[in-house]
């Protein structure tokens, strides 16, 4: 099942930009927007931690495991690994 980035959800629950979340964090607003947008295919635990401490939330407030249906609805796209080229 596919993992879906709320980073997006989150910062307008704290009312906060991605560039006050980079400087809060130390990472780049290009990071922070492959995230944002679900084009990252992973985290670190050390970001994770930090962009967390920043939104004062928990880990599964900005991570949700969905179904492979929900997040093709929500993302119009499948998620990175999952496309049939990536057998070859």
């Amino acid at each position: 099942m596919p993992i879906l980035v709320n980073l997006d959800v989150m910062l307008a629950k704290r009312k906060m930009s991605l560039s006050e979340l980079s400087e809060a964090t130390g990472i780049t607003i290009a990071n922070l927007s492959r995230l944002k947008n679900g084009r990252s295919k992973g985290i670190r635990f050390s970001s994770l931690h930090k962009i967390c401490i920043a939104l004062e939330c928990m880990p599964g407030d900005i991570l949700e495991q969905v179904t492979m249906e929900q997040y093709v609805k929500l993302m119009g796209r499948l998620p990175f690994g999952d496309d049939e080229d990536d057998d070859e």
